[in-house]
C-alpha cells in the first residue's frame, strides 16, 4: 500500500497532523504561547499555516491516487464516498454530546468544520484533477482566487452596501453564512470554515495537485521548481495582501498563496533532506501520516469527551488532569499548557506508530 510514495510528502503530512493536534489541545486556552494561536483577524501566525498545509497535502495525494484513472462511474463513486465519509465524521463531531440521546439540539449543531472542509475540497479538487490537465488545474486556481477577490471586494451586498474584509455584517462570507446557516456556525456572525470561503480552500488543494503531478513527472529539477514556486507564491501573496488582506478566517486569496508558498518551501526542505540526500529522519511522522485523518478525528472526539465529562461539580476530566498533573507553582502557566498539548501529541504519535507497525490503515 505504501510503496512508491514520495516520502517527504508523507513526512510533511505527519508533521502537519501533529501540529493540528498540538494547536487544538492546550491545557488552557487562557495560557497559550502566541505562535500557537490563530491571528485575531488579518495576518497570520505559524498556527494559521497548519490547516492549509493539510489541504495542500490532500491535493498532492489526489495527484498520486488518481494518476491515470479514467472518469468512470466507479471513480466518481469512490471520490463521492470518501468525501461523504469526511463530511459525516465532521458533522458527527459537531452534533455529538454526552447527554442522551447524544445529539445536540438541532439549533445548536455547527454544520461547517475542518473535516467538512477537507471533504468538500477533496471532492471538487479530485473531480477537477480527474478531468483537467495542468493548464486546466492552474486556470481553475486562478479563477477561484480572482473570482473570490471579486466577490469579497467589489460586489455590492443585496442592501447596496459596500463589501468589507472586516468582521462586519457587510462582509460577503459572513453575510452568506448568517443568511444560509443561521445559528449553525462556530460564532454567531461567522464560521472560519464557512460556505463562501470554501471556494478558495479548493484552490489550496489544487495547488497541491500541481505539486503532486510535478513529483510524478520525470523532470529532474523538482527541488528547484518547488523552491521557486514557493518563493514566488509567498511574494505574490504578500503583495496581494496590500489590497486583499491575508486572513485565515476568510481564507482570502492572498492567504492561499502565502500558505501554499510556505508549504512548498517546507516540502522542498524535507524533500532535499529525505529524498535527495537520503537522510533517515522523520520516520515517525511518516508512519503517523499514514493514518492522519483517523488520528485527527480521534483526537478531536476524545478532546470533546474529556472537556465535557465531569469528574467533580466544577471540573471536567480535561480540567482535572491538567490542574492535577501539569499545573505547578514552579512552571509558567503557558509552559504547563504547552506540556499538556505535547503529551496529547505524544500519545497520538505512539498510536500512529503502533497502527503502522501492525499494518492497520484506515481509509477515510
Amino acid at each position: 500500500m505504501l510503496k512508491n510514495r514520495i516520502e517527504s510528502i508523507d513526512i510533511l503530512r505527519g508533521i502537519t497532523i501533529a501540529a493540528m493536534m498540538l494547536v487544538n489541545n492546550p491545557g488552557s486556552w487562557g495560557s497559550v504561547y502566541a505562535p500557537l494561536l490563530h491571528a485575531e483577524w488579518h495576518g497570520y501566525t505559524p498556527t494559521d499555516l497548519v490547516f492549509p498545509f493539510f489541504l495542500f497535502i490532500v491535493g498532492c495525494s489526489i495527484a498520486f491516487s488518481y494518476s491515470g484513472k479514467t472518469a468512470s462511474g466507479a471513480t466518481y463513486g469512490k471520490i463521492s464516498v470518501r468525501a461523504l465519509k469526511l463530511i459525516g465524521l465532521g458533522l458527527f463531531l459537531g452534533a455529538f454530546t454526552l447527554n442522551f440521546p447524544f445529539v445536540k439540539d438541532f439549533a445548536d449543531i455547527r454544520f461547517p468544520g475542518v473535516l467538512q472542509r477537507i471533504g468538500l475540497a477533496f471532492f471538487f479538487a479530485a473531480l477537477i484533477a480527474l478531468h483537467g490537465n495542468w493548464k486546466v488545474v492552474l486556470g481553475t486556481v486562478a479563477a477561484l482566487l480572482l473570482g473570490y477577490w471579486g466577490i469579497m471586494g467589489f460586489l455590492p451586498l443585496p442592501d447596496g452596501s459596500v463589501p468589507t474584509y472586516e468582521r462586519a455584517p457587510n462582509n460577503w462570507a459572513m453575510y452568506l453564512d448568517k443568511a444560509i446557516l443561521g445559528s449553525h456556525t462556530w460564532q454567531p456572525d461567522y464560521d472560519p470554515e464557512g460556505l463562501l470561503s470554501t471556494l478558495p480552500s479548493i484552490a489550496s488543494a489544487l495547488i497541491g495537485v500541481l505539486v503532486g503531478r510535478m513529483f510524478i513527472s520525470g523532470r529532474k529539477d523538482k527541488l528547484r521548481v518547488l523552491l521557486m514556486a514557493g518563493a514566488g507564491m509567498l511574494a505574490a501573496g504578500h503583495l496581494w495582501n496590500t489590497v486583499f488582506p491575508i486572513n485565515k478566517a476568510l481564507w482570502t486569496s492572498s492567504f492561499v498563496l502565502v500558505t501554499a508558498g510556505w508549504a512548498c518551501l517546507l516540502l522542498g526542505l524535507i524533500y532535499y533532506l529525505r529524498d535527495v540526500r537520503q537522510l533517515q529522519f522523520g520516520e515517525l511522522f511518516k508512519r503517523v501520516g499514514a493514518n492522519a485523518l483517523i488520528l485527527y478525528f480521534l483526537s478531536s472526539f476524545i478532546a470533546k469527551v474529556f472537556g465535557r465529562l465531569k469528574v467533580t461539580e466544577d471540573s471536567s476530566l480535561h480540567g482535572w488532569m491538567y490542574q492535577t498533573i501539569y499545573v505547578h507553582d514552579f512552571l509558567p502557566p503557558k509552559l504547563s499548557s504547552l506540556l499538556y498539548g505535547l503529551t496529547v501529541v505524544a500519545f497520538y504519535l505512539w498510536l500512529g506508530n503502533l497502527l503502522y507497525r501492525r499494518g492497520i490503515f484506515f481509509k477515510v
